[in-house]
């Protein structure tokens, strides 16, 4: 099933402010909120759906890609789309209630504890001409924390020995009455004690993590499926590939920034390619076949006799994949006429036969394009 339009979810329009976004997903995340619709599967899939949106919309870069490409344009980014309840809860606390929200208890965040996320981690990933061009799959070796096994990261001894947060009673809220301008109310915040977790370690794991925080640092190798038509600054994310939290929670996610290596003949330009090919005089004015480079292998072109210099050449769908896999772009081979600059007696004596003859005297056709007309038609 086609993914619905974000704003048409969030019911905004495209060019809706930040605020505007948040008040429209803050609606539909009371109206649908799982508290408000036990067991109504339909309500969750809507909750779940405007999650995704606003995680999309609320994200600059996220937004501007979706603007220009459309769904298939975050190939390869994370989204809400793959969210439990938990992560969206996690994520979106500031939608839900905080710490400081008086509404917090009545948004989910008063009967919930709050699941603690870990920090992201960023690596650079260079690509060459070919890779961005077709797209790629990576393996890529990666430091990070992970959740100790003797205490699933918990920093409890076997992972169960817990007592209850004497703070908060284990609840993991700490509530006090509020004064509002509609009166009193409940507002709850994270036990500072537990971090909301609810419960405290009572004997230290005796793992590899030692019981100080239930992590260990450890290399792992990770796929990355590169997109065909990435660009230089781009950034990629692998949702949970980064750190764990301590204490337990949700890993955070793998940043990839993307960094283009500089191919050393061919140029790129968004979805197309350019070459400057550089001929003689003669092979200008008598016409020859020659071999160019092309991404990932080469082509071979026929120059026709009396091409003149300035003149661009097309090769259809050689150049670079768009992201949105809607089209390929193409090669533009650039024509330049080489002159010598160094010349032999007999050369010379040559030329200078050649000079007085007729067909050697510039005269160009009226029907021949100026260097400005070309680069207009080559930009529109």
């Amino acid at each position: 099933m086609a993914k619905r339009d974000y704003y048409e979810v969030l019911g905004v329009i495209k060019n809706s402010s930040e605020e505007e976004i948040k008040k429209a997903y803050r609606k539909l995340a009371i109206k649908y909120h799982p508290d408000k619709n036990p067991g109504d599967k339909d309500a969750e899939e809507k909750f779940k759906e405007a999650a995704e949106a606003y995680e999309v919309l609320s994200n600059p870069d996220k937004r501007t890609r979706y603007d220009r490409y459309g769904h298939q344009g975050l190939d390869g980014f994370s989204g809400a789309g793959g969210m439990n309840m938990e992560d969206i809860f996690s994520q979106f606390s500031n939608i839900f209630g905080g710490d400081d929200n008086p509404f917090g208890s009545f948004f989910g965040g008063g009967g919930r504890q709050q699941v603690r996320k870990g920090t992201n981690l960023r690596i650079k990933l260079k690509l060459n001409l070919e890779e961005v061009a077709e797209g790629v799959e990576k393996k890529i070796k990666v430091k990070r924390q992970v959740a100790c096994e003797g205490c699933k990261g918990t920093g409890a001894k076997n992972g169960t020995a817990f007592k209850s947060c004497t703070t908060c009673n284990g609840t993991g809220q700490i509530r006090r009455v509020v004064n509002t301008m509609l009166g009193q109310m409940m507002s709850a915040t994270t036990c500072p004690a537990c971090n909301g977790v609810g419960r405290m370690v009572a004997e230290r794991c005796d793992g590899a993590c030692g019981g100080r925080d239930g992590l260990v640092l450890q290399e792992e190798v990770i796929t990355v499926k590169v997109p065909a038509g990435v660009e230089e600054g781009m950034q990629l994310s692998m949702a949970g590939k980064g750190n764990f939290p301590a204490g337990g929670g949700i890993a955070g996610d793998l940043l990839i920034m993307i960094e283009e290596e500089e191919h050393p003949t061919l140029k790129r330009d968004g979805k197309n390619i350019h070459y400057d090919l550089h001929i003689s005089f003669i092979d200008a004015a008598l016409g020859t076949n020659l071999e160019v480079p092309t991404i990932g292998g080469k082509a071979r072109i026929a120059i026709e006799a009396g091409t003149q210099g300035g003149k661009i050449l097309r090769l259809k769908n050689k150049g670079v994949k768009e992201i949105n896999g809607y089209g390929i772009g193409d090669q533009l081979i650039h024509i330049n006429i080489w002159t010598p600059k160094q010349l032999t007696k007999e050369e010379k004596a040559l030329l200078e036969k050649l000079k007085t003859s007729e067909n050697f005297n510039p005269k160009p056709e009226k029907t021949e394009k100026t260097f400005m007309e070309k680069m207009k038609e080559y930009f529109s």
